[in-house]
Order: C-alpha cells, then structure tokens, then sequence
C-alpha cells in the first residue's frame, strides 16, 4: 500500500507517493537508467558515501543551479564519495544537459522508465509523474544518515546541510 503526502508546486498542492523515509532506515535499492540500454543500482557505488540530489526536471533554474552545485563540490568531496543526480529527464536530455554545462562529477541518472525510485523513496510526484526535490546522504552501508524532502517544489535544497553530512561520514 502507498502512503501519499501533499506538498507544493507554486504554493499549489501536490501529492507525493511513496514511503517517507527517515535517517536510520536502509536506504532502498534501484534501477535508473544511465542511458537507453544501461541502468545503475546502489550496488554501483559499493562502498562510498553517497549523496543522491533528486531534481524534478534539469532544465529549470532551481534544478541546474542545484546539480551544478554538486558537480563543484564533489571534487573537494573525494573519491570516497559519490554523487548521484536524479530526474524523470530522459538519458538523452541529461546527456545534452550535462556537456552543454559541463557537468562532469556528477552521476545524472534517469527515473524516466517507471518512476521506481521516486516511489521507493517517497518523492514521486503524481500529478506530474517527476520526482520532488529532495536530497539524501547514504553512508557507505547504504544506510540513510539524511533526508530533506522539500516542502515547495521551487525552493532551493539546504546545500551545506547536505554537504555538512556527507563530510561527517568521511
């Protein structure tokens, strides 16, 4: 059974599907594709912290701002670290995306097929069929150390929280 939650898209409601899932909790395994052909897993990125930035689509404002903000920090993050960006976007899109901005640290990975992830980690939007900004940190057991799931679907994630609890698990 799904649990569904409203927040907001412009200050209109929207409904989120899926678990809320909370620091503490195993963090649910996936199957995004990198491209057409090739899908990731959690298993991918065995052994590194993780930091998964959920954006709705990547070609807004708050989206590119919020993954080209990731692509800098990671590289003084180390290789210990992986950062994950995930969207609805199709591969091509992301691709395009990421050599028109140069985006290079980053692993974009799309949700576009079944929208799995969004519902396993309770950030699936369902009038919209996205996923809803969110950022989690899962530590190198794939254990959830942090969550922020936004309230308004335009707002601006807490970056330094986020990044604050990465470097706590280093």
């Amino acid at each position: 059974m799904s649990q569904e939650r409203s927040v907001s898209f412009k200050g209109n409601p929207i409904t989120l599907v899926g678990p809320e899932l909370k620091a503490g909790d195993s963090a649910p395994d996936f199957s995004l594709n990198k491209n057409l052909l090739e899908a990731s897993s959690l298993k991918d990125f065995a052994g590194k912290v993780k930091l998964i930035s959920v954006v709705p689509s990547i070609d807004t404002g708050v989206c590119d701002a919020q993954t080209r903000r990731f692509n800098e920090e990671a590289s003084k993050l180390g290789e210990n670290v992986a950062i994950l960006t995930v969207s609805a976007d199709l591969p091509f899109a992301q691709a395009r995306w990421c050599a028109a901005a140069g985006v290079d640290r980053v692993f974009l990975l799309s949700d576009y097929k079944d929208n799995s992830f969004g519902k396993a980690y309770g950030v699936f939007i369902k009038e919209f069929h996205l996923d809803m900004r969110a950022i989690f940190v899962l530590d190198a057991n794939d254990r959830i150390t942090y969550v922020e799931v936004l309230n308004e679907m335009t707002e601006h994630p807490n970056y330094e929280a986020a990044i604050e609890a990465v470097k706590k698990l280093l």
